[in-house]
């Protein structure tokens, strides 16, 4: 069994603190993952305001926010401008790459793209692209060819946006296979690799979840007929749950599945990819839409 693995890194700190623990952990099982990098400002602390949204106050309430993420992010960009977090950090973009990871990009400003991306439409989306790529780009001197939308917030706008990129694939969106999304009625050339399982915090303290028991449940989900990409994050599997995270890789390998990056998840074919829109989704333990496969 195939298992797609994407790793989210949205914040400073999860850049700082969490990217060379997930890199060591894979390098040590002698596998590859895809990592997605935000390299803008870090202004996440200004979601604080969600906080006095009933789902978003209880998402973090389960998920012991504070102590998983860290007051550093919860308050970054909050009272003080957002730090530039490919100028602090390029030197831990260009060891993940060169470890032979997949590198792409995430966002140029997480928070901002979260925000504003349905208000500002093509041109908002596509200038946060340029910024990013272009960030991207003078750390590793090339153009990323992937990429992964915050927060899975994508739209007909987005798919616009990034068709102007040389993007090989896109992971923008929840779903249950590689597909061609529809624009307009048409296929686009850049493929959809959806993330199709649940992440740590969206089901940790939910029907009786807890660490002890999560990797067995996460294990559970991983079906031998289905495509399987899991998604984690710089911030919890590279952080505080490290640990969880390595036991689950053992686990995984123990069983001989294989852990890959997902862009040699693609065919050689593309014209063969079913077609499907990208619609509006609500998932459970996450506030607020997300993009998913139709």
């Amino acid at each position: 069994m195939n298992i797609g693995l994407k790793i989210d890194v949205d914040t400073f700190r999860g850049t700082r603190l969490g990217v060379l623990p997930i890199v060591r952990a894979l390098d040590e099982a002698g596998v590859r993952g895809s990592f997605f990098f935000s390299v803008g400002p870090d202004n996440m602390g200004r979601h604080l305001w969600r906080l006095i949204k009933p789902q978003f106050f209880l998402k973090m309430l389960h998920s012991g926010g504070a102590s998983l993420y860290g007051y550093d992010i919860l308050l970054r960009g909050t009272f003080w401008p957002g730090s530039l977090i490919g100028k602090a950090f390029g030197d831990i973009i260009r060891q993940t790459a060169a470890s032979g990871h997949e590198v792409g990009l995430h966002a140029w400003d997480h928070h901002a793209w979260q925000m504003r991306m349905e208000k500002g439409g093509a041109d908002f989306q596509t200038r946060q692209l340029l910024q990013g790529s272009a960030t991207l780009e003078q750390i590793l001197g090339r153009q990323p060819d992937c990429s992964a939308a915050p927060g899975w917030k994508c739209n007909d706008a987005t798919l616009l946006a990034k068709s102007k990129f040389p993007f090989r694939y896109n992971s923008d969106v929840r779903g249950t296979s590689i597909f061609r999304p529809l624009l307009n009625g048409q296929p686009l050339a850049q493929p959809q690799i959806p993330t199709t399982l649940p992440t740590y915090d969206e089901v940790i303290g939910r029907n009786g979840l807890t660490n002890a028991n999560y990797n067995a449940w996460l294990l559970d989900q991983l079906k031998p007929d289905a495509f399987n990409v899991l998604t984690i994050h710089a911030e919890v599997e590279g952080i505080s749950c490290n640990a969880l995270f390595r036991e689950f890789l053992a686990e995984v390998l123990r069983r001989g599945w294989k852990v890959l990056p997902l862009g040699a998840l693609l065919p050689a074919d593309l014209t063969t990819l079913p077609t499907g829109r990208v619609v509006p989704f609500t998932q459970p333990g996450r506030e607020g839409w997300i993009a998913a496969q139709a």
